[in-house]
Parts: C-alpha cells; sequence; structure tokens
C-alpha cells in the first residue's frame, strides 16, 4: 500500500501507548466480579449511562482488573478510565501511586466524586464525552483528570 510520505510515521504517533506490565494478579477476576455486583449506587447509575455504546458509541467496561488494580470503569479504545471516589478517597497517597502507575502504563485517569454523579451526571457524561475524544488531554487537578504518561522516543 503506497502512502505519502510521513503518512505511516504520523499513524504510528497518535497511537496509545502500550502497557509496559498489566499482568492480572491472582484473584482480581475474582474480586472484580465481587465488585461488579456490589456496585454502589453511584457507579450504578454511571454503568447505565456508559453501557451498550450509550456514550457516543464508546464501548465501556466495568470493574476490570489492570495490572495490580481494578479500575471502576475502561474505555479501552481509548485507554482511559474513570473512577467515582467516595469521601474515603480525599487526598489519599494510595490513589495517588495508583493513578500513577496507570499513567506510566499507558491509561489516561479521571475521576469524579460520587456527588458529582448523584448531583450533575450530565455534566460528568460531558466530561468523560471530552476526555475520550481527546478535548482533554492535558493534567487538570479540577476536572480530576490524569493523562497516560507517553514515552518519549529516544533519538539516535
Amino acid at each position: 500500500m503506497n502512502e505519502p510520505s510521513g503518512t505511516r510515521e504520523l499513524r504510528h504517533r497518535v497511537q496509545p501507548p502500550r502497557p509496559v506490565i498489566t499482568k492480572r494478579r491472582p484473584g482480581k477476576t475474582t474480586q472484580a466480579r465481587r465488585l461488579r455486583h456490589d456496585e454502589t449506587d453511584e457507579e450504578h447509575q454511571l454503568w447505565r449511562d456508559l453501557r451498550n455504546r450509550e456514550l457516543h458509541g464508546y464501548k465501556f467496561v466495568r470493574q476490570v482488573p489492570i495490572g495490580p488494580y481494578i479500575a471502576d470503569f475502561l474505555c479501552r479504545r481509548v485507554r482511559l478510565i474513570v473512577e467515582i471516589d467516595g469521601f474515603q478517597h480525599a487526598d489519599s497517597e494510595r490513589d495517588n501511586r495508583r493513578t500513577d502507575w496507570l499513567n506510566i502504563n499507558g491509561y489516561s485517569v479521571l475521576r469524579f466524586w460520587n456527588h458529582e454523579i448523584t448531583r450533575d451526571r450530565h455534566a460528568v457524561l460531558e466530561t468523560i464525552l471530552a476526555a475520550v475524544e481527546g478535548r482533554i488531554f492535558v493534567r487538570d487537578e479540577v476536572l480530576r483528570f490524569y493523562p497516560a504518561i507517553v514515552p518519549s522516543k529516544v533519538r539516535g
């Protein structure tokens, strides 16, 4: 197939990075199944809007084991993880380590508080849509968006 000069290189650059390590730890699949069954009200509300490609055709899955963690929601196509946090997550060092690990392994993370789902689910869905469409791509503490870390190419 004949491609214009530079097209192949450009296509390579825009593809999401592959994870370094995503091997599941023993018991994570069972734990994920249990979490799907014991979901919070907020997770249930958001899942109604994300399942079956309801958000502009983007496919999401829920309670997905990724390495040592379980993501609340994942859009594999764009490697976006959506997390719903309760009060116990406020300024959590554990959550920071988790987000860093996911970012380093090629996943962007978007976090919402429980009350945001309950009070303004429409705004939450608009923010998720902006992230999957690439309209949010830099770290944003207000939106609680943490982009994947793309390794820089070594120049030779």
